[in-house]
């Protein structure tokens, strides 16, 4: 589903040159929980932005559901993610603007899906949140575990092929943080595919596997229960 091989990520100012990634292999097979730690600055966030398609590598290839991605220009990495790679931040980046509902309906406009299946889809994924009794609440009237809740459906009401995940709960507390968990772990085990950064130990053991980065290399690789293709 996802192999990046050789991948590079270096950022340039007029005095400084930084190596965000150096080297980077790594794989994901449709239907894997992978983790992904390291200490601030050692490019997790970096490798996410890249397997999320919103920024390209300075070197190497990245093949994502078959396609050699690596090269493309924003437009087409921009058609390649949407409606198979759904998002959950830390900070939940909802619309202060938009209700519950309007918030995770979003993906679904930008794909022009009709108005009965977007309100379809919409319900039956505020039901699988357990959020359905906010639909009409704007974010700043929720609870941030309610807010992630809301984050995750939006995430997930396209069906994506992949989601993922950059520190879902490092702005909840742990009863929050692990209802979010848990909620991803029952996405995963329905099928979808996740990548989440976490600084978190106990948290990415969630995944089938974490991998450790430290100065934009992967460093140890530790697995941490079956997974089954």
């Amino acid at each position: 589903m996802i192999t990046m091989t050789n991948i590079n990520k270096i950022y340039r100012t007029e005095e400084i040159e930084t190596l965000a990634l150096n080297n980077i292999n790594f794989s994901v097979k449709k239907g894997e929980f992978v983790s992904i730690m390291g200490p601030s600055g050692c490019g997790k966030s970096t490798l996410l932005n890249l397997l999320g398609l919103i920024d390209s590598p300075n070197g190497g290839t990245y093949v994502f559901l078959d396609n050699e991605v690596s090269k493309l220009n924003e437009r087409k990495r921009t058609n390649l993610r949407k409606g198979n790679i759904g998002f959950v931040f830390q900070s939940f980046n909802l619309i202060d603007e938009l209700t519950v509902y309007e918030n995770v309906e979003l993906p679904l406009l930008y794909l022009k899906v009709s108005g009965s299946e977007r309100k379809k889809k919409v319900e039956a994924v505020l039901e699988r949140m357990e959020i359905m009794h906010r639909r009409n609440h704007f974010p700043q009237q929720l609870s941030g575990g309610q807010q992630q809740r809301v984050a995750v459906g939006r995430a997930v009401v396209a069906n994506p092929a992949v989601i993922l995940a950059d520190e879902p709960t490092g702005n909840l507390d742990s009863k929050n943080g692990d209802e979010v968990m848990n909620i991803l772990t029952q996405l995963n085990e329905a099928g979808t595919t996740i990548i989440m950064v976490t600084h978190s130990p106990t948290y990415a053991e969630y995944g089938n596997r974490t991998i450790h980065l430290f100065d934009g290399k992967i460093v140890t690789e530790n697995f941490n229960g079956e997974f089954h293709v």
